[in-house]
């Protein structure tokens, strides 16, 4: 019945944007949701900015409902955002993202309460243990006890690892040591112990990194506390998408009994600064014409290839749906993404479902057809 019903939605928007290539925008209306096209598979979300959380951004204010049934904060719900001083907590803006989330029956994923980037200033240069300890346990407390019941899940810990699987020298670990991540999750668990809690990270697909989330799980797991899930980021070049680490990586962490999540999906389109995939928004590079190929538009040739690694993703995440819970993309369209301002600033980048005028690109076409086949 689903398959059906996605063939007949497809054939009527392609149909429309055939007949009427001037007016494209009026296609969005009848556009295959998403979420219903996998609504049997796993949750799809996106992230959502301040703009968008307020619908004060015309664009998608009916397309991010249509599509979607999940959101994550991009970052209203970071520490440096939602906890600027000691005892000052600035709950508002995350406030209206609940709102936002219940008006349209959508699922909230909190990201991040344990994070060694963007954190408050007052806690940066922190050199004393018992003052990092006290942010830390009255941070999670506070802001998991805020939303207790109401919010889906928790990025409990994200970025906690270094390419080779070890611990990242965060203040985290030079202050609290080792066990700090073991204590985030259970603190998190007693503040609210109906949310889903995971771990979230970039390249984890990665053989290295893999085995130190495998790790760190057992660790939690020993202890006696929870981890439900994992999270992959997923910030891939669209030419390189590791399918095989990632295949690699569902099986394991369900060995383990863990939901896999893809949480900040974007497969960019332009060259990297580096040999390495990174995601870390603390390393930067310096601008070059050559590091930004399409400043106006992105061609035909490489939008296809784009669809092509899409689909491909999905089939492979199709075949493994009893072990995905959810697929987040990291921004509702291309002019949103982080990817245009990192690590080069001011380049033109193009990684998403939708374009800048939120119209579907060719990828958001070969998604939605990975579910006939």
């Amino acid at each position: 019945m689903r398959a059906k019903y996605s063939i007949i939605f497809f054939v009527v928007v392609v149909t429309a944007i055939s007949f009427y290539p001037g007016k494209r925008i009026s296609a969005q209306q009848i556009l295959p949701p998403l979420k219903e096209v996998f609504k049997k598979d796993f949750l799809i979300g996106t992230a959502l900015n301040s703009m968008q959380i307020y619908e004060k951004d015309a664009g998608p204010v009916k397309l991010i409902p249509q599509q979607f049934n999940a959101v994550t904060a991009e970052n209203v719900m970071k520490a440096a955002e939602i906890h600027p001083q000691w005892n000052v907590y600035q709950f508002e803006m995350a406030d209206k993202l609940m709102d936002y989330a219940a008006r349209y029956r959508m699922k909230v994923n909190g990201h991040t309460l344990v994070w060694h980037s963007q954190l408050p200033v007052f806690v940066q240069h922190m050199k004393d243990a018992d003052s990092v300890m006290r942010f830390f346990v009255d941070h999670i407390n506070t802001v998991v006890g805020r939303y207790k019941g109401r919010i889906y899940s928790w990025d409990v810990v994200n970025e906690a690892l270094e390419e080779d699987g070890t611990l990242r020298r965060s203040i985290f670990l030079e202050t609290l040591g080792e066990d700090y991540i073991v204590n985030a999750f259970r603190l998190a668990q007693k503040a609210d112990p109906k949310a889903k809690l995971y771990y979230n990270d970039y390249n984890i697909e990665q053989p290295l990194k893999r085995a130190g989330v495998i790790a760190l799980v057992k660790k939690i797991q020993a202890a006696g506390v929870r981890i439900d899930g994992i999270g992959i980021q997923g910030h891939w070049r669209y030419d390189a998408v590791p399918l095989q680490y990632i295949e690699e990586s569902i099986r394991a962490f369900s060995s383990l009994g863990l939901e896999t999540m893809i949480t900040e999906l974007d497969l960019s389109v332009l060259p990297g600064p580096w040999e390495s995939n990174e995601a870390d928004i603390n390393k930067t590079a310096r601008w070059n014409e050559r590091m930004n190929p399409w400043p106006d538009a992105l061609p035909d040739t490489v939008a296809q290839i784009q669809a092509k690694a899409y689909a491909s993703l999905f089939i492979l995440l199709l075949k493994y749906n009893q072990q995905v819970s959810r697929i987040t993309f990291w921004g509702v369209n291309d002019g949103q993404s982080w990817l245009n301002d990192w690590p080069i600033k001011g380049r033109t980048n193009y990684p998403l479902l939708f374009d800048r005028i939120f119209l579907p690109k060719h990828a958001f076409y070969s998604v939605i057809e990975t579910r006939r086949k």
